[in-house]
C-alpha cells in the first residue's frame, strides 16, 4: 500500500489559488443547525406545571448537513457555490435560507414546500459549562414520509438546469429514512446517467446509509460506513487491510474513485491502488461533528482545481484538523489558514 503524505508548499498554493475561480453545486439534505443558549443560573419554575423553565438567552444558527459542506466552500473562497434540494416553508427554512445567502451562496433551486418540515437539529447547551460537556441532549425535526414526485422532478430539473454551470456536483445523502430527504433513488440514477453526460464534471457522493447505491460517481464513506457498521464506539478504528480490500470491491462495482475517511487517521483513497494519506494532528480538546464535510469540501475543491486523488485527500486532511478544533459551532478554515496548518505541521 502506497502512503502519500507530502506536498510542496508551492502545489499546495497552486491548487488554493485556483479555488476562487470554480464553481460547485452542492445537492442534498440542507439541515439547519439551531443552538439555544441555557442559562441555568436563570432557571425559575413554571407556576403551571411546577416544572423546570429553561431560559433561553442566546439562539444561533447556521446551516448544516448540506449547509456544511456550503459554509466550507464559502470560507475557502470558491467562487460560485448553488444549493440543491428543499426546505419547508417554515420558520426554519427561512433562517436556512438567509444563512445560505450569506455565505454567497444561490438558493435558486433550494425549493421551499409546505409539504415538508425543515430538518433542523435543536442544540440546547449550558452556557456556565465550556466545550462539548455543555451540550444537553439534541432534539431533531426530520420528514419520515417520502419526498413527493414532484418535489423529486423539481430537483432533479434543477440539476439539469445547474449542470452546464460548474465544475463539481456534491452529493450530501444524510437522511437515513429511505427515499425521505433530497436523494431518492430516482435522483441516485439521474446522478449516474448525468456523470455519463458530462464526464468533465467531477461528481462527489456522501450517504451514511446508501453508499453502495450510488454508481459513476466518486464516494467518500468513513470507515464504518464502508464496512456497514453503525453506531461504533468511540475511538474505533477498523483494520487497513480490511478497509483497503473493502475500498478496493467498492471501487470495481460503483466504477469510480473511493475516498474512505479514518478520522484523525487521514484517509484511504483508491488511485486507483490503495493509498493512505495519513491525518494531520488537531491541537487541543476537539468536536468531530461536521468533520467529514468539511474534509469533503476540501477535497472537492482540490480536485475541481485539478489536485491529484492523494493530493485532494490531503487538502481534506487539512481542511479537517482546523475544523475540528472549532467546539460546538459549525468549524470552517480559510485558505490562509490552510497554508499555515501545512507550513506549522508537526
Amino acid at each position: 500500500m502506497k502512503t502519500f503524505s507530502t506536498m510542496s508548499s508551492q502545489r499546495l498554493d497552486q491548487i488554493l489559488d485556483r479555488f476562487p475561480a470554480l464553481r460547485i453545486a452542492v445537492l442534498g439534505d440542507f439541515c439547519l443547525d439551531k443552538y439555544l443558549d441555557v442559562d441555568p443560573r436563570l432557571a425559575e419554575v413554571s407556576i403551571e406545571t411546577g416544572k423546570t423553565a429553561h431560559q433561553v438567552t442566546g439562539i444561533r444558527h447556521s446551516p448544516g448537513a448540506a449547509g456544511t459542506v456550503v459554509s466550507n466552500l464559502a470560507a475557502l473562497d470558491v467562487g460560485t457555490v448553488h444549493a440543491i434540494g428543499f426546505c419547508g416553508d417554515d420558520g426554519e427554512g427561512y433562517d436556512l435560507r438567509q444563512g445560505l445567502q450569506r455565505l454567497g451562496c444561490t438558493t435558486d433551486h433550494l425549493h421551499h414546500t409546505a409539504d415538508r418540515a425543515t430538518p433542523t437539529y435543536l442544540k440546547p447547551r449550558d452556557t456556565t459549562t465550556p466545550g462539548l460537556e455543555g451540550e444537553q441532549c439534541r432534539y431533531d425535526t426530520k420528514n419520515r414520509t417520502p419526498t413527493s414526485i414532484e418535489l423529486q422532478r423539481q430537483i432533479l430539473d434543477s440539476l439539469a438546469a445547474v449542470l452546464p454551470m460548474v465544475d463539481a456536483v456534491v452529493v450530501l445523502d444524510q437522511v437515513e429514512e429511505a427515499d425521505c430527504g433530497v436523494v431518492t433513488a430516482a435522483v441516485r440514477q439521474a446522478l449516474a446517467d448525468q456523470s455519463e453526460c458530462f464526464p468533465n464534471i467531477l461528481f462527489w457522493a456522501d450517504s451514511r446509509l446508501r453508499i453502495r447505491q450510488f454508481r459513476g460517481v466518486t464516494l467518500k464513506p468513513n470507515q464504518f460506513e464502508l464496512l456497514g457498521l453503525e453506531n461504533p464506539p468511540p475511538g474505533a478504528e477498523m483494520a487497513l487491510p480490511q478497509l483497503a480490500a473493502s475500498a478496493m470491491t467498492l471501487r470495481q462495482s460503483a466504477g469510480a474513485p473511493v475516498c474512505v475517511t479514518r478520522g484523525p487517521q487521514g484517509m484511504l483513497v483508491t488511485d486507483p491502488e490503495p493509498t493512505l494519506v495519513p491525518g494531520i494532528p488537531a491541537s487541543g480538546p476537539v468536536d468531530p461533528t461536521g468533520a467529514g464535510d468539511s474534509a469533503t469540501a476540501g477535497a472537492v475543491a482540490a480536485l475541481a482545481a485539478d489536485a491529484t486523488l492523494p493530493e485532494a485527500a490531503l487538502v481534506g486532511n487539512l481542511v479537517a484538523s482546523i475544523t475540528v478544533e472549532q467546539l460546538a459551532t459549525t468549524g470552517t478554515a480559510s485558505r490562509a489558514a490552510v497554508r499555515t496548518r501545512w507550513t506549522d505541521r508537526p
